[in-house]
């Protein structure tokens, strides 16, 4: 037991993110605490890692893509046929019940709120960025695509 109280102890400090489809544990960087009014520079940024909070208090973090629509942050969770959010993503059932994540972005992390965007003209709008951004992606026959927007914590 001890073995693991250190374990943990040590990957506190030096993160354990996740790596391409493997899932992480906590992200490491240098914590931004001004607000971002603008996050068009990620429109550079191909992935970001964002990490969740676990019922069972140990972090989870993915690689998601990020777009960028009027200067504010948009993540997104690919859902193929039968799935419906927020089950079958690990991270989307954290964010369903704990909707405050870190993101990090190059070796800067933030910590903000995802809200689920239901504007069905707003999800157009970002999708037609994502695919610019993005043009090799596809989505499955059948899919769909959970849009949720990045907010300062309040």
């Amino acid at each position: 037991m001890g073995c693991l109280a250190v374990l943990l102890i040590v990957l506190r400090i030096t993160g354990f993110g996740p790596h391409g489809r493997t899932p992480g544990l906590w992200l490491s960087g240098e914590l931004v605490t001004t607000p971002v009014t603008d996050w068009s520079f990620t429109d550079k940024v191909q992935n970001v890692q964002l990490q969740t909070n676990t019922w069972y208090g140990i972090p989870h973090s993915v690689n998601i893509n990020c777009s960028t629509y009027k200067g504010q942050l948009y993540l997104d969770s690919f859902y193929p046929a039968g799935l419906t959010y927020p089950h079958g993503r690990s991270w989307n059932e954290n964010i369903a019940r704990d909707p405050h994540v870190r993101i990090r972005i190059g070796n800067k992390l933030y910590d903000r709120t995802l809200v689920l965007v239901t504007d069905p003209a707003l999800k157009e709008a970002v999708d037609e960025l994502k695919l610019k951004k993005y043009p090799d992606l596809k989505l499955p026959p059948g899919g769909t695509i959970v849009l949720f927007h990045v907010v300062d914590n309040s």
